[in-house]
């Protein structure tokens, strides 16, 4: 139950911060309504576990990692799990920047460094690796510095819907 309660404080963070940066919503509800989770009272709400729910089946990819010296990816929705074809446990035990080829390491660096100084940056695209070692491109990549109810940077998040295998 921790992990899970965790999880839903964790896509919080990420719906929020998503709107804080971009100013528009990662998630939209079937009314067209924003997705926001809320304020800190209501994330372990019904409403709060729904929309955990609905991030970790939305039909793009959503990652993030957290702010050790090689970040570890700490969440990836269905999506994600699928592209990189691994389990959430595998997942969330990788540094992200295995995803992505050694000779993208340094373009990789440089973006998350961007989006720090900046908060986010849209319409990246670049090649990364699944665990299998298939090769795809991702597109119109958002990147976004992820914020803790204190306003303190946690982490960073992106997310796609477009992406090829080479």
């Amino acid at each position: 139950m921790k992990m899970q309660e965790e999880v839903i404080r964790h896509t919080h963070r990420l719906l929020h911060s998503f709107h804080h940066w971009t100013g528009v919503p990662l998630l939209v509800n079937d009314e067209n309504e924003v997705i926001n989770n809320g304020n800190e009272a209501t994330v372990l709400s019904e409403e709060g576990c729904n929309n955990a729910q609905a991030l970790f089946e939305a039909p793009f990819v959503v990652v993030s990692h957290g702010t050790e010296a090689d970040p570890i990816f700490n969440y990836g929705n269905r999506q994600a799990l699928r592209l990189w074809q691994m389990e959430w446990d595998q997942f969330t035990q990788t540094p992200s920047r295995l995803t992505a080829e050694p000779m993208e390491w340094a373009d990789r660096d440089r973006l998350l460094q961007q989006a720090n100084a900046n908060g986010f940056i849209n319409n990246y695209q670049g090649v990364r690796i699944c665990s299998t070692g298939q090769r795809f491109s991702i597109h119109n990549v958002i990147l976004w510095n992820v914020i803790d109810e204190k306003g303190d940077c946690c982490g960073q998040a992106a997310t796609f819907d477009q992406w090829n295998f080479l």
